[in-house]
C-alpha cells in the first residue's frame, strides 16, 4: 500500500550554480555543483539534468559520481548562459546508509543572475542555490 512506503527526506544536500573565472579560456563560467553538507558520504550518485519551458527542451544529461565524501562538493557541469531562460531541473539519486534517496532541484527560468548571488555552503564562493 502507498501508506506503507517510506520516502526518506533528503537533508543537507544542495545544488548551486557558481560563477567562476576560467584561467584556461580567460572567461567567467557558470558551473553547477552538488554539495554534500552531511557528516556521511553519498554513494553511487546519479544526476539527470535538463532544461525546459513551454516550447523548448534540452537533451537529458547524465552524470555519475561514485563517492561524494562528507562535507565536500563536486562540479557537475558547465551551464551556458543561453540556458538561463529555461527551467533547469536536476534529479539527484544516491545511496545513504544503504537507503536509496532522491531529490529534485529546480532553477526556475531567469533566476540565474549576478544580482541573485549568495553565499554557498562549504564552498566559500557566491552562487545561486537551487530549490
Amino acid at each position: 500500500m502507498k501508506k506503507d512506503i517510506e520516502i526518506p527526506e533528503v537533508k543537507d544536500v544542495h545544488l548551486a550554480v557558481v560563477k567562476e573565472y576560467n584561467e584556461v579560456f580567460q572567461s567567467d563560467d557558470w558551473n553547477v555543483y552538488l554539495i554534500n553538507d552531511k557528516n556521511d558520504p553519498l554513494e553511487m550518485v546519479i544526476i539527470v539534468s535538463h532544461g525546459y519551458d513551454n516550447k523548448d527542451q534540452t537533451s537529458l544529461m547524465r552524470k555519475k559520481i561514485d563517492l561524494l565524501p562528507a562535507k565536500s562538493y563536486a562540479k557537475i557541469e558547465l551551464i551556458q548562459p543561453e540556458l538561463f531562460k529555461l527551467n533547469n531541473e536536476f534529479k539527484v539519486t544516491f545511496f545513504e546508509d544503504n537507503k536509496l534517496m532522491e531529490q529534485t532541484f529546480l532553477l526556475s527560468a531567469n533566476t540565474i543572475s549576478e544580482e541573485a548571488l549568495c553565499e554557498v555552503p562549504l564552498m566559500q564562493k557566491r552562487g545561486i542555490m537551487a530549490k
